[in-house]
């Protein structure tokens, strides 16, 4: 039978997972968090379906660690 694997994968899909579209929509912010000391810790807690999306989408968890090494590699304004 066909189809299997999907089916599979859809079963151990977290139920938080938003999706796609809306974790791209929200991924600039929650980089963001990450990046400031005051609220890195807590960027999975505000936004855990992004959290549990980027651990199950691997081109949106590709998207995420590119997003945060460009960030990373910029300077800061005025610096």
């Amino acid at each position: 039978m066909t189809g299997w694997a999907e089916l599979e994968r859809f079963l151990q899909t977290d139920p938080r997972d938003v999706g796609c579209a809306q974790a791209l929509q929200v991924m600039h912010v929650y980089v963001e968090l990450l990046l400031d000391e005051s609220t890195g810790a807590e960027a999975a807690r505000r936004y855990p379906g992004v959290a549990a999306h980027l651990l199950a989408c691997d081109p949106c968890a590709e998207d995420f660690h590119g997003l945060l090494l460009a960030v990373r590699a910029d300077p800061a304004p005025g610096g």
